[in-house]
């Protein structure tokens, strides 16, 4: 018998109607996959800082947030092979055709077909598959999980172990992957080297867990919040510096501490402000700044050019240089050995209907990752 064709489906999203205004329960029509589409069951989902950040400041709305995932899949449209209903996948903001120049450059996971989507709406036509009321509601990230079902790109989408806890692994859609990459695939953090960590949200503290599992001998973490501060021992951070008890500027303390500057420093906060600090902080010669955070405001930064002349390296990290389908596998199956720790990063565990709860949790410095356990 041939499969039955998807049809629309009316399920709970939490809407955001306006800039920082809070989440609406609301019910919205998810409509069918289209070619290379699939629709997923939402499990579990967290929420990362650029969902808060894009939720304050960004313009476009009403918005469906929400892009660190995992489901089960429903439904796949036309010409879609790679998955069948009831796979379990982790979402994606940026995907892989595995086709493209970039993809398979073997250089970069910049894939020039699935890379970011900033227009709220699909790659494929440029529409989107949410309404409420007849009204269109947009995309967020591509992938729009704060939704007991959403649709994506076939390309946007990871198939994975259905042994491994869709309730933790979620984090490995963007945060936790993010930092653990930067540390070892952009940075290449080396056995007894010096570590400085601007930022000890989530990405920052898994930058510390990749450089500790590398071997790293100092890992000093950079923050002005207490709470964070006080926990990042547990993640491996070895000493931590609070600038607002210092009398001198940051970067001179870590040149001091450190003889000179660290070899590695790592920006996950998103202030262009703290690029230039980050790179001021890294040693002559070899020092390498990588810089993750995705900054509010003020996204042009500056730097004097001898930062750079005296042999620093400056570089961007895209959710730590993972290509999806071809590396989140193999991270996932880590974490199912026990050889990456993820649940820790988990400091609350919220029901759909307390998502407002999360973003306030957040706002006030409160959490590290808050997990949003959709109904069965």
């Amino acid at each position: 018998m041939a499969p039955s064709t998807p049809q629309v489906i009316t399920c709970k999203a939490a809407v955001a109607w306006g800039a920082g205004e809070p989440l609406v329960m609301e019910e919205v029509e998810v409509s069918p996959p289209q070619p290379m589409e699939i629709r997923i069951k939402v499990v579990s989902t967290s929420l990362c800082r650029s969902d808060l950040s894009a939720w304050e400041f960004h313009a476009i709305f009403p918005r469906i947030f929400g892009h660190e995932a995992s489901g089960i899949v429903e439904s796949v449209g036309l010409g879609v092979t790679e998955f069948k209903e009831g796979d379990h996948v982790l979402t994606v903001f940026i995907g892989e055709c595995m086709t493209c120049r970039q993809c398979t450059s073997g250089k970069s996971n910049i894939c020039q077909v699935l890379g970011l989507e900033r227009r709220g709406l699909m790659h494929s036509d440029q529409k989107t598959r949410f309404s409420v009321k007849g009204k269109p509601v947009y995309h967020y990230c591509a992938v729009s999980s704060f939704s007991e079902y959403t649709v994506i790109h076939s390309g946007c989408a990871v198939k994975i172990s259905p042994h491994a806890p869709l309730e933790k692994i979620c984090l490995l859609s963007c945060g936790v992957a993010a930092g653990l990459g930067a540390a070892w695939n952009v940075a290449d953090v080396s056995k007894g080297s010096t570590v400085v960590i601007f930022g000890l949200g989530t990405v920052g503290l898994s930058v510390a867990q990749a450089a500790k599992l590398r071997g790293a001998s100092r890992i000093i973490g950079v923050d002005n919040n207490p709470q964070k501060c006080e926990n990042a021992k547990a993640f491996g951070v070895t000493e931590v510096v609070d600038p607002n008890s210092c009398e001198e500027p940051i970067a001179q303390v870590i040149k001091r501490i450190t003889d000179g500057g660290a070899d590695f420093s790592f920006e996950c906060v998103g202030d262009t402000d703290m690029i230039t600090t980050a790179l001021q902080s890294c040693c002559d010669g070899w020092g390498l700044t990588v810089t993750l955070g995705v900054p509010k405001a003020k996204p042009e930064m500056s730097a004097h050019y001898g930062l750079l002349l005296t042999g620093r390296t400056l570089k961007g990290s895209l959710f730590g240089g993972w290509k999806p389908k071809s590396d989140l596998p193999s991270l996932v199956e880590k974490y199912v050995n026990k050889e990456i720790q993820i649940d820790d990063y988990i400091t609350h565990n919220l029901p759909f209907d307390d998502i407002n709860k999360a973003f306030n949790l957040m706002k006030e410095g409160k959490c590290l990752r808050c997990v949003i356990h959709m109904p069965r």
